[in-house]
């Protein structure tokens, strides 16, 4: 597994050719007050059908508020055969205050 801040991640977005599956990890009410554009909603209680809609050898990103619950699949996906999970570290939080501030916080 990879772990990427914020900047790093947009740099690996921005400079891919083939770009990584990005997935959210929070519950609805989260993702309502922000998200990143593109990203799929999993809630953590849906971990199970976030491993049958995925590919175990495509990229993926995993997103929560600050990179706790995000690092939590991950460890579980690399658990399952996933070689190329990445985690956001810091999450939605790191991504609005570093990268994206118009986005909003909470």
């Amino acid at each position: 597994m990879q772990r990427l801040t914020a900047n790093q991640l947009y740099d690996h977005l921005h400079s891919t050719q083939e770009p990584p599956r990005l997935i959210d990890v929070r519950e609805h009410w989260e993702y309502e007050i922000v998200h990143l554009e593109g990203t799929q909603l999993f809630p953590l209680g849906q971990i199970h059908e976030l491993e049958e809609a995925l590919d175990p050898d495509e990229e993926v990103v995993l997103i929560c508020h600050h990179g706790i619950r995000s690092l939590q699949v991950a460890h579980y996906l690399e658990h399952q055969g996933f070689t190329r999970v990445i985690n956001l570290e810091g999450g939605i939080d790191a991504w609005a205050r570093q990268v994206d501030p118009t986005l909003p916080t909470y």
